[in-house]
């Protein structure tokens, strides 16, 4: 069977019997369901948290992949209905990027081009390259994902040329304390 309709068009008690019956309909989708509901104009925020948490309910585990995948929605999600200062945000931005590099080394996953992180999107309307998924770490990757223990592959080149200089400059220093 197919739900017919968008989910962002949905009522509540539909929402319920949807997510009840998912596994009868071939066209749901949980990452379109969750975006639903932030979109959904019909809802009352009270609605919204409560599908969101009846939602979480069945599909707790994909939800938590969401760090990984859209990143974006599920700060939403959780943040649906909380009052948040500049702070509380960066705090939650701080947690979901922690949680990223938790999941990712958890599922033994060596790549990061996941969800938002593996499509081009500039910001500009008219760009030819917007929504093309594209190869991590190439020039038109707007964000990439980047973890505080992450290391610095620049910084390593560098230490190893000054390590090689050193090396080479140890020889003449004892060759000229030879010679006097």
């Amino acid at each position: 069977m197919k739900i017919g309709k968008k989910f962002n068009q949905l009522e509540k008690n539909e929402y319920f019997h949807f997510i009840d019956n998912f596994k009868k309909y071939t066209d749901f989708n949980t990452l379109g369901m969750y975006r639903s509901i932030c979109e959904n104009e019909k809802l009352g925020l009270n609605d919204r948290i409560e599908i969101r948490d009846y939602a979480n309910t069945i599909f707790g585990k994909t939800f938590d992949f969401y760090q990984l995948k859209d990143p974006k929605t599920y700060f939403d999600l959780t943040t649906l209905g909380k009052e948040m200062t500049q702070a509380d945000e960066r705090k939650v931005w701080d947690d979901i990027r922690i949680n990223q590099e938790k999941i990712l080394s958890k599922k033994k996953i060596k790549h990061r081009n996941f969800g938002e992180y593996s499509k081009h999107n500039c910001g500009c309307e008219d760009c030819p390259y917007n929504g093309i998924m594209i190869k991590q770490g190439s020039r038109f990757t707007e964000s990439h994902m980047w973890f505080e223990s992450d290391k610095n592959e620049y910084a390593a080149k560098e230490k190893s040329a000054k390590i090689k200089k050193q090396r080479k400059n140890s020889r003449k220093i004892i060759s000229d304390d030879l010679e006097n």
